[in-house]
């Protein structure tokens, strides 16, 4: 019996042993407490030795965790308490890669941490000021997450860190002092955050700093900032407000430098560049989007191993071409709007590295050379003067490239392989160039031995048949001029007056001052060939009758009308003018028609009548934002019939409309939603995805369209700069309820100009007007005595009282706690400071994470 109790007992001894190596106060018992708690039970066998787990490290003895990584395991939420936090030991910790929203409170205990990865993960609120009891770190990644506020001062006893990386967060203020003491940096990665400034002696206390990025913050500077850092070899400040010469950031061992969308000045091409900058160790070089003025730099030519040149988009004088023969190793070139004159040299095809060239916006002049680099991927020469045949080498590898642009220029071009839309969009304004019946196939065969004869029999009957449709017409119009006479109306005549045409609405006057109507043309862009003049527009609305007013806004009247062709457009009058020439307004105008995006309201072209500068859009056949929320339902005109009972009927295969009234898809979040998001989507592209950035600067209700499907489309952009006179025009000329309030407090500190923050206070202004369909100004707002939305709703949401915004006509189409997150977005984009404002890229990702469910 004794034996068999031994037997028993040796036998729950094997069975436990695994639980026995997990004691309690363990690094195995916290580290599987950990796992189990953040659900990750299915790739371990937590029969193993906790040491032989997957990202599970020990030290030499199998007892001590000191390496734990995790990354991609799907964690989510916050870690708990008295889990990893308790591995007193642990020296490496990887949980990048997850969607943890929280840290446990005795992570910061970690002392012995060398290496601590966060990254792509969604954890929020302030950076703990315990950070600085990791003085052991040596790197450190907090990049993509929502970390806010301040970066904390105590960052500054983690003076062994080598590599910081808090990139793609919230942080906001200046970079604190407490940076300084982390003077062994050799990567330092800020950028995409809302930072304004730096402390002083930035650039001298990183002595070993390597890497160095600050790219896409609000930061004011100068290039002084950065002297003394001898050891830099890549520096990235761009999209923030960087003013002065650039002279004092080409120092020292610099391979990459990428300066652009700041407001750097001076003539370039007069500054001695000091002489300890090598040139041949430069790879990446872009200015572009800056005030450089003068001619380009002259030591370009130095940079032997340049692979990336872009210096687009700068007031350099009008010059010749530069010399780029001496940059065989040159991949990437824009020279975009850097008023190049001349030709485009034939040198350029000897870089036979080149994968995108870019040389648009400028005067070059003369024919396009024999240009057959065979990597060439990227080619846009538009918006020149140049001439001549497009060369048939360049034509020739054209279909394998990946975009190509030679539109607005005097080209002619003979090449069939092309589709209609690519003629449309990529050739516009080039003439046709082949002979007639020609097929370019046969250009490089041998010509056939009776083609002269061929050709002259083909003439002659051409000739024969011309003659005879001469004749039948001449009879026909003999015939028909009496009757031709009686069906031209006065109307047509008119047109052919003497101007000055004047017209009037409610609130204006204007005049278009032309001789004749039909002698100014209209530029319509992807029907080049169509000769549209101002008589066709005075045709397409009834001589800009009242009966065709759309409405009237804050840059003129719109009419509504039909080009000949069916074209139907909305027609919107720049009534101020501006000081811009006609050639500028032209130009303008062209590069507002070439952005495209799924939610912005497409220019279709445009007319330059005397000193009015007319905008020609497509027809949005379902009406504004305005008119959906306050007024009107959806597609229903002044009238005294009783629409209150009319509904929304959706269909499921092409979403279009069967009837249309207030009672349907408005009265649910889903739509609601994605009149936002879209909304969002079209703002975040003209900041983010266009070069150079364009600023709406009127964000509000009105401007959002709804198009035949219902997708939502933002009308107006680019048109303050051709309409106004100055930034201060721009403000006072403002939309009440929408003005932020930098504008209306001259004793702020914050720009008293335009910026794409001030584009987000209107985007939130219409977030708030979405959920509680109210109106941003002189609506009913219960207990609040300012008179407008903002204040009333922030109010609100501060006491977490947003529920009692909600517009009723929405309650029960979504869960509540999605319309309150939409509610905090709104509250975030109207911040009093605008740098405490996000992105519109971070605010279409926020209203992505609420996105409702597909019904």
């Amino acid at each position: 019996m004794g034996i068999g109790i031994l037997g028993s007992f040796l036998l729950l001894t094997v069975f436990f042993r695994p639980l026995l190596c997990q004691q309690p106060n363990t690094d195995g018992f916290f580290v599987s407490d950990f796992l189990q708690k953040m659900g990750v039970t299915k790739v371990h066998n937590f029969s193993a030795h906790f040491c032989s787990w997957q990202g599970v490290g020990c030290d030499s003895k199998d007892e001590i965790v000191v390496n734990l990584t995790a990354t991609s395991f799907g964690l989510s939420g916050v870690i708990p308490d008295n889990t990893i936090g308790k591995l007193t030991k642990l020296k490496y910790l990887d949980l990048s890669n997850n969607k943890l929203t929280g840290l446990p409170s005795d992570i910061w205990s970690l002392g012995s941490l060398k290496y601590l990865n966060l990254s792509h993960n969604h954890i929020s609120g302030d950076l703990s000021s315990n950070i600085g009891n990791f003085g052991g770190l040596e790197i450190m990644d907090f990049s993509v997450n929502n970390f806010s506020g301040k970066i904390p001062d105590a960052i500054s006893s983690l003076s062994s860190l080598h590599s910081l990386n808090l990139s793609k967060n919230l942080f906001d203020s200046e970079i604190p002092s407490g940076i300084l003491g982390c003077h062994s940096l050799e990567s330092l990665d800020l950028s995409e955050n809302r930072l304004t400034g730096f402390p002083n002696d930035f650039g001298s206390t990183f002595h070993k700093l390597k890497f160095l990025n600050l790219a896409e913050n609000e930061i004011l500077g100068k290039d002084s900032d950065f002297s003394r850092m001898g050891s830099i070899t890549h520096i990235n400040i761009s999209g923030n407000l960087f003013k002065g010469s650039v002279v004092g950031l080409f120092e020292g061992p610099l391979e990459v430098i990428d300066l652009s969308r700041n407001q750097f000045d001076g003539h370039i091409s007069q500054v001695n560049f000091s002489s300890s900058f090598n040139w041949s160790h430069l790879v990446y070089l872009d200015l572009s989007e800056n005030h450089l003025s003068g001619g380009i730099i002259r030591e370009l030519k130095n940079a032997r191993n340049l692979l990336y040149l872009n210096l687009a988009d700068n007031r350099f004088s009008h010059q010749e071409f530069p010399q780029t023969d001496m940059l065989s190793s040159l991949e990437y070139l824009n020279l975009s709007g850097t008023s190049l004159i001349g030709q485009i040299p034939q040198e350029l095809s000897l870089l036979s590295r080149l994968k995108i060239l870019d040389i648009s916006k400028n005067h070059l002049s003369k024919r396009i050379p024999p240009m057959s680099n065979r990597n060439l991927l990227v080619l846009d020469v538009s918006y020149n003067n140049l001439t001549g045949d497009i060369p048939l080498p360049l034509v020739e590898i054209l279909p394998r490239m990946e975009r190509f642009n030679f539109s607005y220029n005097n080209l002619t071009l003979c090449a069939t392989e092309f589709s209609p839309k690519t003629l449309l969009s990529a050739f516009i304004g080039s003439s046709n160039g082949c002979p007639i019946a020609a097929n370019p196939a046969l250009f490089h065969k041998k010509a056939p031995k009776h083609r002269g004869l061929k050709l002259a029999l083909a003439l002659t009957f051409s000739m024969v048949f011309l003659l005879l449709g001469l004749l039948f017409l001449a009879f026909g119009c003999r015939r028909k001029t009496t009757i031709w006479a009686v069906k031209q109306n006065s109307y047509k005549e008119e047109q052919t007056i003497s101007g000055p045409f004047s017209f009037q609405t409610d609130s204006t006057t204007w005049v278009a001052d032309v001789k004749q109507a039909n002698s100014v043309p209209v530029v319509i862009f992807e029907k080049p060939l169509l000769n549209f003049t101002f008589a066709d527009l005075l045709s397409a609305t009834s001589n800009f009758d009242r009966g065709t007013l759309l409405a009237e806004g804050r840059f003129g009247p719109v009419y509504r009308g039909f080009l000949p062709g069916g074209i139907h457009v909305a027609v919107k009058v720049l009534v101020h003018g501006s000081t811009m020439t006609d050639h500028e307004a032209a130009r303008e105008l062209e590069y507002l028609g070439r952005i495209k995006h799924p939610n912005l309201v497409p220019l279709t072209g445009y007319c330059l009548a005397g000193e009015q500068r007319i905008a020609i859009y497509d027809y949005m056949e379902n009406g504004n934002l305005q008119n959906l929320l306050h007024d009107l339902p959806l597609g229903v005109r002044t009238t005294t019939e009783d629409w209150s009972t009319d509904t929304w009927e959706e269909e499921d295969d092409n979403n279009s409309i069967q009837n249309v009234g207030s009672e349907g898809l408005l009265t649910t979040w889903r739509f609601r939603h994605k009149i936002a998001l879209g909304t969002a989507r079209a703002l975040a592209f003209l900041h983010h995805g266009c070069s150079p950035p364009i600023i709406h600067r009127d964000v509000k209700a009105s401007s959002v369209y709804l198009d035949m499907n219902l997708e939502p489309r933002l009308s107006d952009f680019g048109l303050a700069k051709i309409f106004g006179t100055g930034p201060e025009d721009e403000i006072t000329r403002g939309s009440p309820g929408y003005i932020p309030p930098e504008f209306l407090h001259p004793e702020s500190s914050s720009p008293k100009y335009p910026t794409p923050k001030s584009d987000v206070y209107g985007f939130g202004v219409i977030l708030f007007e979405l959920v509680t369909g109210k109106k941003p100004v002189e609506d009913d707002y219960p207990q609040h005595n300012d008179g407008n939305l903002v204040g009333w709703v922030r109010g609100l949401v501060r006491n977490n009282e947003g529920s009692r915004v909600i517009d009723p006509k929405i309650h029960g189409t979504a869960s509540q706690t999605q319309i309150l997150e939409a509610l905090k977005i709104g509250y975030l984009c109207t911040a009093e400071v605008p740098a405490k404002r996000p992105s519109m890229h971070q605010v279409v990702g926020l209203l992505k994470d609420i996105e409702p469910a597909q019904q």
